[in-house]
C-alpha cells in the first residue's frame, strides 16, 4: 500500500471524530523541499465544509494521526498545507518485506484475465530495417513487458507489408541488374541485398524518366509511361493472379529479407510471439462490409463504392471498399483486427505501434470496429510516436539514405568503445568481455536515449551524447549499477538476514521512498503505455542512490547493523535498476 493509501482512512476518520463531518476524498502531493515531511495533505478544500482557519484545521488534524497512526511520528504545517513525518519503523518495515522479493513491483498475470495483443515493427520487405524501425521495435517491446508486468497476458505481434508494387520493384530490379547474386555469394544480409535493388530500382527509373522527357514527354506522362515502372506494375499483375514464377521469386526474395530481419531483431534485442502478413490479410475485411451495409454502419455509392459516413462523430466520409470491389487499407485493417481476435479468443484489447502520421487512420479504424458492434474495440490503442531525426537531416528509402538499424546498432557500440577506452578502466577485461562490454553500454544508451522521451514527442537523437557518463543516460544507470555489484563483491560479511532497526539518515529515508514507488510507476506505465516514465524514475532512483553514497559511509560504517542495512539497500536498488532496464528491454554489466 502507498502511503496515500494507509493515510486516506485515517483522516477520513480524524476528521469524522474531530468535526462529525464525513468527506470522500484526500488531497496529497509531495513535501516540498525546503519543509520536514514525507508526504502532504492539502487542507484548503476541507476549508468548503468545516469553518476554520487552515493552520488550526492542519495542526488538529496532525495532532490526531500522531496520536492514533503509528506510522506518522511528527508534523508540521505551513499555510493550508500539513506535512506529514512517518516513522523510520515504518520505512524499515516495507523495507524488508520487499527487499527478498524476486518479483518486487510485478504483479502475476491473472489467468482469467482478458490479453491484451501489441503490435510492432511491421516492416516493408523491400528494404533493411531502419532507425525510425528502431524507435517502433523499442517502444512496441517495452510497452508488451510494461503491460505484462502490470499484471496482464501479452502477446507480441506484427503484420508484415510482404505485397504491392514496391516489392515488385526490388524483385525486378535484381532479376535485371542482380546475375543472379545471393545473400550467401555477396556476404551481404538479405534484407541489405533486397534493399540495394530497391534502390537500383528508383535510379534506373529517373534515367527513364529524363530520357522520355527529353524526348517531349511531361514529368506526369514519362512517370507514368516509363518501361521499368510498366513491367514492375505487369508484375504485380502476375503476383495477383499467382504466377508460379513470379511466386517462387517473390518467397525467394522475402526469405532473405526475414532472415536478415531476424539477425537484426535479435540483436536489438526484440521478440514475437506470432506474425501476420499482408500477402495473407489483404482480402481480409471485405465480407465484413457487406456485414456493415446490412446493419446500416456503411453506405454504397452510386457507383458501387462503399463508404462510412463519419461527420457526426467530427471526421469525414471513409471509403472502405472501391467501385471495382477492391479493398483499401482501411478494410484490410478492420479484417485483421478480427481476424486476430478469432485466432487468439482470449484477447480483450490491442496496442498499435504506429507513428504519428496514421493518428487520423487509427481514429476511423477505432470507431468503425465500435459501430460494427465488437466489445473489445473499446480497449484499443494506438501508440502513435514521433519522428526520429539525425543531426545530418532527414532519410529516404528510394535514394538509399536512411539510417540503418545494423549500422547504427554497430556505431553505438563503437562509440561506447571510443568513449570507455578514453576513460582508460578497462585493462583487466579479456577481449571477449570487452567486446560484450562494448555492446551492452552501446545499446543501453541507444535504447534509453529513445525510450526516456514521451512517445508522442518527435527525437533528435545524438549518439555522442546518448554515450556520455554522466546526465540522464543509459551508460550512468548502468554505471550505478555496476557500482553496486562492485560493492557486493567487496561485502565480507553476511548481510543476508534483517539487519534490526537502526535510526534512517536522511538520504536513506529518501531513497527508501523513490525505491517504494517502482510498483506504481510500473502501472502507471501500462496505463498510459509510456516506458518514459519507467525511465525516468530509474534515473531519478539512480541520482537519490548517489546522493546516499556520496552522503554516508556503506562499507566503512562502523556500526554492524547500519553496514548490513546499507549493503542490503544497495543491492535492492541495484535489483530495481535491473527489473526496470529489463522492461526497457536494456542490459545491465556486472562490471564497467
Amino acid at each position: 500500500m502507498t502511503l496515500s493509501q494507509i493515510l486516506t482512512p485515517s483522516i477520513e476518520k480524524a476528521v469524522q471524530a474531530l468535526f462529525d463531518i464525513a468527506i470522500d476524498k484526500v488531497e496529497f502531493q509531495t513535501t516540498r523541499k525546503e519543509f520536514e515531511g514525507d508526504i502532504t495533505m492539502v487542507i484548503f478544500p476541507l476549508l468548503k465544509v468545516i469553518k476554520s482557519n487552515p493552520v488550526e484545521l492542519g495542526n488538529k488534524i496532525g495532532n490526531y494521526l500522531v496520536e492514533n497512526v503509528a506510522e506518522v511520528s511528527r508534523f508540521n504545517v505551513v499555510s493550508g498545507f500539513l506535512n506529514i513525518v512517518i516513522s523510520d519503523e515504518y520505512y524499515l518495515n516495507s523495507f524488508n518485506l520487499i527487499k527478498d522479493d524476486a518479483k518486487f513491483g510485478f504483479v502475476t498475470p491473472n489467468p482469467e484475465d482478458k490479453a491484451v495483443m501489441v503490435e510492432y515493427s511491421s516492416p516493408n520487405t523491400n528494404k533493411p530495417l531502419h532507425l525510425g524501425h528502431v524507435r517502433n521495435n523499442l517502444l512496441g517491446y517495452s510497452v508488451a513487458e510494461i503491460i505484462k508486468a502490470s499484471g496482464k497476458r501479452v502477446y507480441k505481434t506484427q503484420i508484415i507489408n510482404d505485397r504491392g508494387i514496391h516489392i515488385c520493384k526490388s524483385m525486378l530490379a535484381w532479376q535485371k541488374f542482380g546475375n543472379g547474386v545471393t545473400p550467401e555469394s555477396t556476404g551481404l544480409k538479405g534484407d541489405k541485398l533486397v534493399g540495394n535493388y530497391y534502390v537500383a530500382f528508383d535510379k534506373a527509373y529517373k534515367v527513364e524518366i529524363a530520357q522520355l522527357m527529353s524526348e517531349g514527354k511531361t514529368e506526369e506522362e514519362a512517370k507514368k509511361q516509363a518501361p521499368i515502372i510498366l513491367e514492375a506494375q505487369e508484375m504485380l499483375l502476375k503476383w495477383e493472379a499467382g504466377d508460379k514464377e513470379v511466386i517462387a521469386l517473390w518467397t525467394k526474395m522475402n526469405q532473405w529479407v526475414y532472415d536478415g530481419f531476424a539477425i537484426t531483431y535479435k540483436n536489438l534485442g526484440v521478440d514475437f510471439d506470432c506474425f501476420y502478413y499482408e500477402s495473407n490479410t489483404y482480402l481480409l475485411g471485405k465480407n465484413v462490409v457487406q456485414v456493415g451495409l446490412e446493419k446500416g454502419v456503411f453506405e454504397k455509392d452510386p457507383d458501387g463504392s462503399v463508404w462510412i459516413d463519419l461527420t457526426d462523430e467530427g471526421l469525414d466520409r471513409k471509403i472502405v471498399l472501391r467501385s471495382d470491389g477492391t479493398a483499401v487499407y482501411m478494410t484490410q485493417d478492420i479484417g485483421t483486427a478480427i481476424q486476430r481476435v478469432k485466432d487468439y479468443p482470449e484477447i480483450g484489447g490491442m496496442v498499435y505501434t504506429v507513428g504519428n502520421e496514421q493518428d487520423y487512420h487509427f481514429k476511423v479504424l477505432f470507431l468503425i470496429l465500435k459501430k460494427l458492434g465488437f466489445d473489445w474495440s473499446e480497449n484499443l490503442y494506438h501508440l502513435s510516436y514521433g519522428m526520429v531525426d539525425l543531426p545530418s537531416g532527414k532519410m529516404k528509402s528510394r535514394e538509399g539514405t536512411v539510417v540503418d538499424a545494423d549500422d547504427l546498432m554497430q556505431e553505438m557500440t563503437d562509440t561506447a568503445q571510443k568513449i570507455a577506452e578514453d576513460l582508460g578502466k578497462l585493462d583487466s577485461y579479456s577481449a571477449e568481455e570487452k567486446t560484450k562490454l562494448y555492446n551492452t553500454i552501446g545499446l543501453g544508451a541507444l535504447k534509453y536515449y529513445i525510450l526516456k522521451v514521451d512517445p508522442k514527442k518527435r527525437i533528435l537523437f545524438n549518439p555522442e551524447e546518448s554515450v556520455d557518463f554522466a546526465g540522464n543516460t543509459g551508460p550512468f544507470i548502468q554505471y550505478t549499477y555496476a557500482r553496486i555489484q562492485s560493492i557486493i563483491r567487496k561485502a565480507n560479511f553476511d548481510f543476508s538476514n534483517e539487519s534490526g532497526m537502526v535510526e534512517l539518515h536522511a538520504k536513506e529515508k529518501e531513497l527508501l521512498k523513490q525505491l517504494e514507488l517502482f510498483p506504481e510507476v510500473i502501472q502507471n506505465a501500462a496505463q498510459n503505455h509510456s516506458p518514459a516514465l519507467l525511465a525516468n524514475f530509474v534515473y531519478d532512483l539512480v541520482r537519490e542512490y548517489n546522493s546516499f553514497y556520496q552522503a554516508v559511509p556503506i562499507l566503512g560504517s562502523e556500526v554492524e547493523v547500519e553496514k548490513i542495512f546499507r549493503v542490503q539497500l544497495s543491492k535492492k536498488v541495484a535489483d530495481t535498476i535491473a527489473a526496470s532496464f529489463s522492461l526497457l528491454g536494456i542490459s545491465v554489466p556486472e562490471r564497467m
